[in-house]
């Protein structure tokens, strides 16, 4: 079964982890220093907070799957949805975790992340934009090489793609 993912860029974390918690009834089920996760089961909702420096607001939205098998069926949905124009990232240390993933971006710009968890990793993940297999979402899509230039930027609307690092 599929859980619906949102992540936020929030700029005062301990705040935004004291809203949620009492937002959702809840304490973050991963908490790090400049990470909080929570896991809601109704409704199915993997909901994430970082504090590392992007813009505050809408990072990116998402679709967890419970089997790499579930994963390639939303992979066969973004190709179809933005013509081919998918980045498959493959294995990916982000966000605390080690996952098999990949991103469209939508009409609006919007970076959509489908991903496989497979489990707990020590660190945040790669969070820059000269490395292979960073945790950043695309900008936008619109060509395979672009694509792949725009796998490091991270939040749309945020980077330009000839930048350095958007992932500050």
């Amino acid at each position: 079964m599929k859980r619906f993912h949102v992540h936020l860029a929030v700029d005062d974390l301990a705040t935004s982890i004291a809203f949620y918690s009492r937002l959702f009834g809840q304490s973050p089920s991963k908490q790090q220093q400049d990470y909080a996760k929570w896991m809601l089961d109704d409704p199915r909702l993997n909901f994430a907070i970082s504090a590392r420096g992007h813009a505050t607001g809408l990072n990116h939205f998402g679709m967890q799957t419970d089997s790499p098998e579930e994963l390639a069926d939303l992979k066969a949905l973004a190709d179809d949805a933005s013509g081919g124009m998918t980045l498959d990232q493959g294995e990916a240390n982000c966000c605390y975790a080690r996952s098999e993933k990949h991103w469209t971006v939508d009409p609006q710009g919007v970076a959509w992340e489908h991903f496989f968890t497979m489990g707990d990793i020590a660190t945040y993940g790669e969070d820059a934009a000269v490395q292979v297999g960073a945790c950043c979402a695309p900008s936008d899509a619109p060509d395979a090489a672009a694509t792949q230039a725009s796998a490091a930027c991270c939040v749309p609307g945020v980077a330009g793609r000839n930048q350095d690092s958007c992932c500050r």
